[in-house]
């Protein structure tokens, strides 16, 4: 698997709930993506109901921290206009002959990264880096080390193409 493959999976798994497994997984994700180190090192030292709680703080307040893509574009009171993003999303998932089937919607960052890594196709990300930016600066304001993995992801992309002037 090709060393982007392999951070975008962990930075999925990192954004993720912190479940069991995924504390018994930290020690390959630390070695496997040093990018994500600030995050690891600081998830192997913190006991895992307070990691869970923490997660729960800040994923779930209000959707001010919302890692559902469209979320940020669209918002919650278009649903016509999020509906289609989410289309969108399976569309994008249905040409690599993938189909989703998680709990979650199709817009939800952690299947998006998966999705990255699995297709090398960071189209989704790309489309979305506002969004991403977004979400990383409102993380950093609220001091959470989330936001070192939003850091990583947003460090892999493109940077915004500029309108040239003639």
């Amino acid at each position: 698997m090709p060393s982007d493959a392999v951070f975008y999976q962990a930075a999925a798994l990192c954004l993720t709930y912190p479940d069991d497994d995924f504390v018994a997984r930290l020690p390959l994700l630390r070695e496997a993506a040093p990018q994500l180190r600030e995050f690891t090192d600081h998830a192997t030292v913190t006991p895992p109901p307070e990691l869970a709680a923490h997660y729960v703080r800040v994923f779930d307040s209000e959707n001010r921290h919302s890692l559902y893509l469209s979320r940020w574009r669209d918002g919650d009171g278009d649903t016509r206009r999020r509906g289609m993003s989410l289309v969108r999303f399976r569309d994008s998932y249905k040409a690599y002959g993938m189909e989703f089937t998680g709990a979650e919607l199709p817009d939800f960052l952690p299947a998006v990264l998966e999705f990255t890594a699995r297709t090398g196709d960071t189209d989704l990300l790309t489309e979305h880096r506002d969004c991403l930016a977004r979400l990383r600066c409102r993380l950093t304001d609220l001091g959470t080390p989330y936001a070192s993995v939003l850091d990583a992801v947003c460090a892999t992309l493109p940077t915004a193409p500029t309108s040239a002037h003639r």
